[in-house]
């Protein structure tokens, strides 16, 4: 395996601003995990700054056209200290099944954010993964998060019920819908109302709107998030207990949130306002409860969770030969072994 090719002209680069440098070392994250770790372990102190937006839907929702109307509308803005705020923008399409590469990677549908130098946005192939998220994408978000910005914009393939995975990146969840496709009750099926902070019902200016809104309140309606032995919040698709507060209310006694439902036309800009204003009470909703850091333990949880599992995976490819698993493979698919028993197996010839 190469070296990696991170070097601290890249990173010193990307932290003066450098938008070819942050390029680059986008790349190198997106080619290599050994990229990947050394990027993190340059830039981590440097992150924990940015809001994380995530915004998922079923395909033909209107997905990257509100995404480049919410673009726009936060660069109006401007943070604390009077600055228009940065945004960037990570757009995760499906591969293309002869290159490999980003099938929508030109961003068509973005064109007019080009000329703004305050936007950065990159196209990410899922490469296989499911969950609607690339395998790099939280190193990326991290790499952004270093290069100051913001506002990170996370838009996810839309693949259906896997789209869960967002949840565990962003600190705020759009779901989107668009009236007349037919797939309200699939969404609800799909548990991805589970995930959402913020539902948009997008193209409403659809005759059908009216119907598709109703069916989301009642859901949200019968969806409480009644608590127990604590105070529970969603969060990646289940509800998670923050331990002492059997009041039902947040650390410092917050009342917990309401899943907002916002209608726009992201084609003419309508609704939009309004959008940002909810997506802004949300973040300050999650920092002045303490949501803010519960959200981050677990996201952190989940996160050295999934790269132990790399990291075993690896190990394992290098100590067992692809042959010797092969075999036991078909072992267990012949019944001659069981897969616990070749599980142990593995396990002896790993030293574990």
């Amino acid at each position: 395996m190469r070296d990696n090719q991170i070097n601290d002209a890249l990173i010193a680069g990307l932290r003066q601003g450098s938008r070819r440098a942050l390029a680059r070392v986008i790349t190198l994250v997106e080619r290599s995990r050994a990229d990947a770790e050394a990027a993190v372990r340059a830039l981590y102190a440097h992150t924990g700054r940015a809001h994380v937006i995530g915004i998922t839907g079923s395909p033909g929702s209107g997905k990257s056209t509100l995404v480049n109307e919410l673009a726009k509308a936060f660069r109006a803005r401007q943070d604390a200290h009077g600055r228009p705020f940065q945004v960037g923008i990570v757009a995760v399409d499906p591969s293309s099944p002869f290159t490999g590469g980003a099938l929508l990677g030109d961003r068509v549908r973005m064109r007019d954010l080009a000329g703004d130098a305050g936007i950065f946005i990159r196209s990410m192939a899922t490469r296989g993964q499911l969950g609607g998220l690339a395998e790099a994408t939280a190193a990326v978000v991290k790499v952004l998060d270093a290069a100051d910005f913001d506002i990170i914009l996370i838009e996810t393939v839309g693949a259906g019920q896997a789209e869960v995975d967002i949840a565990g990146t962003a600190h705020t969840v759009l779901v989107i819908e668009a009236p007349g496709m037919g797939d309200e009750i699939q969404t609800i099926k799909a548990g991805i109302l589970e995930i959402a902070d913020i539902l948009v019902v997008n193209k409403a200016d659809r005759p059908s709107k009216s119907s598709t809104v109703k069916a989301l309140q009642m859901m949200l309606h019968l969806n409480p998030t009644g608590t127990r032995a604590g105070y529970e919040i969603r969060h990646h698709g289940q509800l998670m207990t923050v331990p002492g507060h059997d009041n039902g209310s947040p650390p410092g006694d917050h009342p917990r949130w309401e899943t907002a439902l916002c209608e726009t036309v992201a084609t003419e800009g309508v609704g939009i306002t309004a959008l940002v204003d909810h997506i802004q009470h949300h973040r300050a909703y999650l920092q002045e409860s303490g949501e803010w850091r519960v959200r981050e333990q677990e996201r952190s949880r989940q996160e050295l969770n999934h790269l132990l599992q790399a990291r075993f995976m690896a190990h394992l490819a290098a100590v067992v030969p692809e042959s010797q698993r092969q075999e036991l493979i078909a072992a267990v698919a012949a019944r001659h072994i069981d897969p616990y028993a070749a599980v142990a197996q593995l396990y002896a010839r790993m030293g574990v």
